[in-house]
């Protein structure tokens, strides 16, 4: 299989103090979460000026994935979309199609193997899909981070090796 680009997918975070209630109210979405609780959950934020780490986090992942794939192969374009703040997954994908990408390997930053952090990520990149419409990349997700015949396998490889490897869409 081949691939025009490399998708990182991601929760999101607040980068300040006043994106703390609008990126709580996308994660709640659809939940029957009580506004106070909400705002109880907004004060952790705010103890940290508002800031969640891990869009930093997920910027230092995409440079070492840059430096990577351009040191090993292959050259390949790396975006970005998040589940609950910007830069949000519907977006990016409609990024990836005006560039022309046709399809892309979904790597997902959730270890674990649970709805939140895999079958629900694959529902927000179709549901994605299905926002941007014809043309849409296809997108394969790789398998869970934490497996353990791969980690076995995989540490005698390379990145790039391990990302040919993962070339199969999760199941």
């Amino acid at each position: 299989m081949t691939y025009d680009a490399v998708l990182v997918v991601s929760f999101g975070g607040p980068e300040q103090r006043a994106d703390v209630m609008p990126f709580l109210e996308n994660v709640s979405r659809g939940k029957n979460v009580p506004r106070e609780r909400l705002l109880e959950v907004a004060e952790h934020y705010y103890h940290f000026g508002g800031k969640s780490p891990i869009n930093d986090q997920n910027r230092q992942l995409i440079a070492a994935l840059e430096a990577g794939l351009a040191q090993h192969g292959p050259r390949l374009p790396i975006y970005w979309g998040n589940r609950n703040w910007h830069p949000m997954l519907e977006d990016t994908l409609r990024q990836m199609k005006a560039a022309g990408v046709r399809r892309a390997l979904a790597f997902v930053t959730s270890a674990y193997s649970s709805y939140s952090s895999c079958r629900q990520y694959r529902e927000d990149i179709a549901r994605a899909q299905a926002a941007v419409g014809e043309g849409a990349p296809v997108v394969d997700k790789i398998t869970r981070i934490l497996q353990p015949s791969r980690i076995r396998r995989s540490r005698g490889g390379s990145s790039a090796a391990g990302i040919g490897e993962s070339s199969r869409p999760a199941a």
